[in-house]
C-alpha cells in the first residue's frame, strides 16, 4: 500500500509533464519553439509536436493575412499640388524565423510599426517622384504607382521576414487650407477654356458669315451678268423684229409708230397738249385717206 501512495503522485507528476510537452499547431498558425530565447523548432505545418516542459516555450504567430490602415500623410508631387493621401496594405509573416529575430518579443505590434513607417516612406517617395502629378494619382495610373509602393516596400519589409501582399491608396483629398486656391484655379481654367471657345466661335461665325457675303456678291453679279444678256438678246431680237416689221410695209410702220406717240403723249384724264394743227404730229388725223 505504501508503494502505491508512492506511486500515484509520481504518476501524475509524469502525466503533467507529458501533457505539458505536447502542443497543437492550428493551420492558421506558425509556431516557434524556444529555449532560454533561442529557435530551437520551427512548426510551419499544423498538427501535433513535442517540445521539453519547462524547459522549451512555444511562441505562436499568424499565419494568415492581416491587414493594416496607416495613417494619412501628406505628399507633394512634382506639379507641387499637396494632397492627403490614406493608405492601406495586406500582408503576412513569410519567414517566423527572421520575423522573430527581427521584432523580438514584441511581436505584431511592433512589426506593424516598423511596416506603417516603410509605407510611409515608400508612398512619400514613389507619390513624390519626378512625372508623378496630382492628376496622375488621381487617375487610373494610380494602380501602377501602388505596385511600386507595394515593390519598394517589399524589398525593405524582406529584412522584417513580411510579405507585403499588396498596398492600395483608400482616399486621395486635398488639404483644407488648400481647397479653396484649388476651385479658384480650376475656376478660372473654366472661365480661360470657356473665353477661348467663345473666341474661336466668333471667329468661325466671322468665317461663316464672310463666306456668306461673298457667295450673296458672286450670285449676284452672276444674276446680274446673266439678266444683262438676257435683256440684251431680247432688245436685239426686238430690234429685229422691228426692222423686219418695218421692212415688210413702211406705211403701216409709221402709222403705227404715230398711235404709240399719241398714246404716250395723251396719258392721264388731265393731260393736255397745246400745238399747232398743222403740226407734223397730227399728219394722219389731217389726211383723209390716213395718209401723211
Amino acid at each position: 500500500m505504501k508503494k502505491l501512495s508512492y506511486l500515484v503522485p509520481v504518476l501524475v507528476v509524469l502525466v503533467v509533464v507529458f501533457l505539458s510537452s505536447i502542443f497543437i499547431v492550428d493551420e492558421r498558425e506558425k509556431a516557434l519553439v524556444l529555449q532560454f530565447g533561442q529557435i530551437k523548432q520551427v512548426k510551419e505545418e499544423p498538427g501535433l509536436a513535442f517540445k521539453v516542459p519547462l524547459i522549451q516555450e512555444v511562441v505562436r504567430y499568424d499565419a494568415r493575412i492581416l491587414a493594416l490602415d496607416t495613417s494619412p500623410l501628406e505628399v507633394t508631387p512634382s506639379d507641387d499640388r499637396r494632397l492627403i493621401v490614406d493608405a492601406f496594405a495586406r500582408y503576412r509573416i513569410r519567414d517566423v524565423v527572421r520575423f522573430r529575430q527581427a521584432v523580438g518579443v514584441g511581436g505584431l505590434r511592433v512589426a506593424e510599426q516598423r511596416l506603417a513607417d516603410i509605407l510611409t516612406t515608400q508612398t512619400r517617395e514613389v507619390l513624390g517622384s519626378e512625372g508623378v502629378t496630382s492628376n496622375t494619382i488621381l487617375s487610373p495610373e494610380r494602380a501602377n504607382l501602388m505596385v511600386r509602393i507595394r515593390d519598394q516596400a517589399q524589398a525593405r519589409a524582406d529584412a522584417l521576414g513580411l510579405e507585403v501582399v499588396d498596398v492600395r491608396l483608400k482616399q486621395t483629398n486635398l488639404p483644407n487650407q488648400n481647397l479653396e486656391a484649388t476651385f479658384a484655379r480650376m475656376r478660372a481654367e473654366r472661365e480661360r477654356e470657356a473665353a477661348d471657345e467663345i473666341a474661336r466661335g466668333n471667329e468661325a461665325a466671322q468665317r461663316v458669315r464672310a463666306q456668306a457675303d461673298r457667295t450673296v456678291v458672286e450670285l449676284t453679279s452672276e444674276a446680274r451678268r446673266e439678266a444683262e444678256i438676257t435683256r440684251g438678246e431680247a432688245d436685239a431680237e426686238a430690234t429685229a423684229i422691228y426692222a423686219e416689221a418695218y421692212g415688210a410695209d413702211e406705211e403701216f410702220f409709221s402709222f403705227y409708230r404715230s398711235l404709240a406717240a399719241y398714246e404716250r403723249a395723251l396719258q392721264g384724264e388731265n393731260s393736255s397738249i397745246v400745238m399747232s394743227p398743222d403740226s407734223q404730229f397730227f399728219n394722219y388725223l389731217n389726211s383723209a385717206t390716213g395718209r401723211p
